[in-house]
C-alpha cells in the first residue's frame, strides 16, 4: 500500500529535509497537498512557513525525485504511509516534527491502540544486559506487549529476538533506508520482523546512515512507545537521547538497575535523579499499565530460555566472554603538553564540517569557552529547555562540547 499522496510529501522531504516541524505545519495547513504543490512559488509565500532558501530548494526539487523512490518501493514490496493517510500512527503525528512519510516493510501493527514498549541501550552490551533484554522482550511480548527498537547490535537486537522468540509483535525503526545493507549481522532478524511486525524508516530505501540520522531515529522509537526501557547506558549513551524525548512526550521512563559501573553510568542517573522508574523484571513495567495487556497465563522471568542468546551480535569484543586486551602504548592516557603550561591566549574554536539539526547547530554556534548554564541558553535562543536538553545530548556525544556541575557547557 502506497499512500496516494505520497509523492507530495516525498518531495517536501527532499526539498527541507529529515526531521523538521515544518512538516507539520504543511499538513495543518493543507487538507488536500497537491494544491500545496501546484500553488507554487506565490502560495509558498503566502502560507508564511518557510525562508527563501526553503523556496529556492521547493522550486528546484523536481516531483520526479519522488517517483523514483516509489518506484523503488513497488520493487522491493515496501509500503509508504503519508502524514495525511488514516493509517498514519497518531502518535507519531503528535510530535513536534513528524516525518512526512514512514516506509514500512512488513505490516506496521495499530500502535495507537495496543501497548508499545522501546527498549533501548548500547551497543556494547555485557551478558547482563543482552540476557535482560532479550528475556523482558519475550516476557512483554506474552503480555501482548509490541516492542519497539532500533535494530542496533547489543540491546536493540537482543529485545527485536526476545520479541521474535515468543512469536510476539516487533518494531525495527532504521537510522537509514530499508534496503540499506548496514548492520549486515542483523539483516536475517530484520527479515523475521516483517513477518510479526515491521521494519520503518523515515528515509528512502536505498539511503545510507549518517551519524545525524540515528539521534533523529530516536524521536520515532520514543513516539510509538507508550514506555521506554533504557538498558546499560553510559553517560553518553545515544539512549539516553530517547529517554529524554519520551520524557518531553509525556511517557513513562524505566531503567534497568545495574551496577555502579561506566556501562551503567547514564541509566543510574536517570534513576537517582527521578526521571526513570527502577525495575528488576518485566511486571515493573506492566504494573504501570494497569489493564492495558494481556492477563492469560503467568511467564516464569527466570525460566526463559536463553539457549540462542550467543548468536546475538554486540559491537566489539564479544560481551559473554571477553578476551583480556592486551595494553598498548596508543591506550596510554593521553597527557598533552598545552595542559602543562598556561594556556589562557588560547580558545577552542568550533568546528566547521559537521552535521547537525538546526536547533543542535545553532546552540553549538551559541556555546563558547566560558560555562553556559542550560536556562540561559534557552533564554538567548528561544528554544524550550526539553529541545536544548536533545541537543546538548547529541553534542556531547560528538564530542563538540563538555559538560560541567550544575548543568553548564562549554565548546570542547
Amino acid at each position: 500500500m502506497i499512500s496516494d499522496n505520497a509523492k507530495f510529501w516525498i518531495w517536501i522531504s527532499i526539498a527541507l529535509g529529515y526531521n523538521t516541524t515544518k512538516v507539520k505545519r504543511i499538513a495543518q495547513l493543507y487538507s488536500d497537498i497537491s494544491l500545496f504543490y501546484l500553488g507554487g512559488e506565490r502560495e509558498w509565500k503566502f502560507c508564511g512557513i518557510f525562508s527563501q532558501k526553503d523556496i529556492d530548494n521547493l522550486s528546484k526539487t523536481k516531483l520526479e525525485q519522488a517517483d523514483k523512490h516509489i518506484n523503488r518501493c513497488k520493487q522491493l514490496g515496501y509500503s509508504i504511509i503519508a502524514i495525511d493517510d488514516d493509517k498514519f500512527p497518531k502518535c507519531v503525528y503528535n510530535i513536534d516534527a513528524p516525518p512526512a512519510v514512514i516506509y514500512v516493510s512488513g505490516k506496521l501493527p495499530d500502535v495507537d491502540n495496543r501497548l508499545t514498549i522501546g527498549i533501548v541501550g548500547t551497543r556494547r552490551a555485557t551478558k547482563y544486559g543482552v540476557d535482560n533484554s532479550y528475556k523482558i522482550a519475550y516476557a512483554l511480548s506474552k503480555y501482548g506487549v509490541t516492542v519497539i527498537s532500533g535494530g542496533a547490535l547489543g540491546v536493540d537486537c537482543a529485545s527485536h529476538r526476545g520479541s521474535l522468540a515468543a512469536d510476539g509483535v516487533t518494531i525495527c525503526v532504521r537510522g537509514c533506508g530499508l534496503n540499506s545493507k548496514y548492520l549486515h549481522e542483523n539483516e536475517a532478524m530484520r527479515n523475521a520482523i516483517t513477518k510479526r511486525g515491521a521494519v520503518i524508516s523515515e528515509y528512502p530505501p536505498d539511503e545510507s546512515p549518517r551519524p545525524y540520522y540515528f539521534p533523529a531515529r530516536n524521536r520515532l522509537i520514543s513516539a510509538l512507545s507508550d514506555g521506554v526501557l533504557v538498558i546499560e547506558a553510559g553517560a553518553k549513551s545515544g539512549s539516553l537521547i530517547t529517554a529524554n524525548l519520551a520524557l518531553d512526550q509525556g511517557k513513562e521512563v524505566f531503567a534497568l538497575l545495574g551496577n555502579n559501573s561506566p556501562q551503567n553510568e547514564g541509566s543510574n542517573s536517570k534513576i537517582k535523579n527521578g526521571t526513570a522508574i527502577p525495575i528488576t523484571d518485566f511486571m515493573d513495567i506492566l504494573n504501570e499499565f494497569d489493564n492495558l495487556y494481556a492477563t492469560d497465563g503467568e511467564i516464569d522471568f527466570d525460566s526463559i530460555s536463553l539457549e540462542d542468546i550467543e548468536a546475538i551480535p554486540v559491537k566489539g569484543n564479544c560481551p559473554i566472554k571477553k578476551r583480556p586486551k592486551k595494553f598498548k602504548a596508543t591506550d596510554a592516557p593521553v597527557v598533552k603538553i598545552d595542559s602543562l603550561v598556561d594556556n589562557s591566549e588560547k580558545s577552542p574554536e568550533h568546528k566547521k564540517d559537521i552535521c547537525l539539526n538546526t536547533t543542535a547547530q545553532t546552540i553549538y554556534n551559541y556555546i563558547g569557552k566560558e560555562p553556559v548554564h542550560i536556562d540561559k541558553i534557552s533564554g538567548d535562543l528561544n528554544i524550550p529547555v526539553f529541545k536544548v536538553l536533545s541537543s546538548i545530548t547529541e553534542l556531547e556525544m560528538q564530542g563538540l562540547i563538555t559538560a560541567h556541575s550544575g548543568r553548564r557547557y562549554t565548546l570542547k
